[in-house]
């Protein structure tokens, strides 16, 4: 089984905020689905590529999202090479992806959260790009929404993202930073 976590808070005042684009993704790969909650997250269950595919939106709210991931990481019994996380990237210009494992959280309090809580930061990401704006407290940045041309970059790149959801079952991790994590 394969665990998707998209990164992001709960609430309509969060919708489309920088923080959660991991959210975001999710909600556009899947489109309109009855999600289910269990255990502080949203989760819908699927199967791609005979795979079986898991996906989570923790709603700890993103510095606590590491309890969620716990949780579903123990009941599923879900191995670490398994484990996708979608999140921001502050580092990266807005749109852009790329496709990294085993590192350092890089100040991303969520991802400080499941590095904490799995006892490691051995699991694969998928970073997505919002840009920083140094002129604006790093909190209120990634709590803003998106502009408008944001927002068309974005949409420029889901069909990447949705590609590297589905790559997930059938490359190996290796193969798949290979083909996405193109420079330029």
């Amino acid at each position: 089984m394969k665990l998707i976590v998209g990164l992001g808070n709960p609430g309509e005042e969060y919708a489309i905020t920088r923080h959660n684009i991991g959210f975001m993704i999710l909600d556009t790969y899947l489109g309109k689905v009855k999600w289910k909650t269990k255990n502080s997250a949203l989760y819908y269950e699927t199967t791609i590529n005979n795979e079986k595919y898991l996906f989570l939106k923790p709603l700890t709210f993103m510095n606590l999202s590491g309890e969620a991931v716990r949780k579903y990481v123990d009941y599923y019994n879900i191995p670490l090479e398994d484990i996708l996380i979608i999140h921001d990237d502050l580092d990266l210009p807005v749109g852009s992806i790329r496709l990294k494992q085993d590192s350092s959280a890089g100040g991303h309090n969520g991802i400080k959260s499941i590095i904490a809580h799995l006892g490691t930061q051995n699991f694969k990401r998928l970073k997505v790009g919002i840009s920083n704006n140094k002129e604006l407290d790093t909190k209120d940045y990634v709590l803003g929404k998106f502009s408008k041309k944001e927002i068309d970059i974005l949409n420029n790149i889901l069909s990447q993202t949705h590609n590297i959801i589905e790559d997930f079952s059938i490359m190996n991790f290796t193969d798949l930073m290979s083909k996405y994590n193109k420079r330029g």
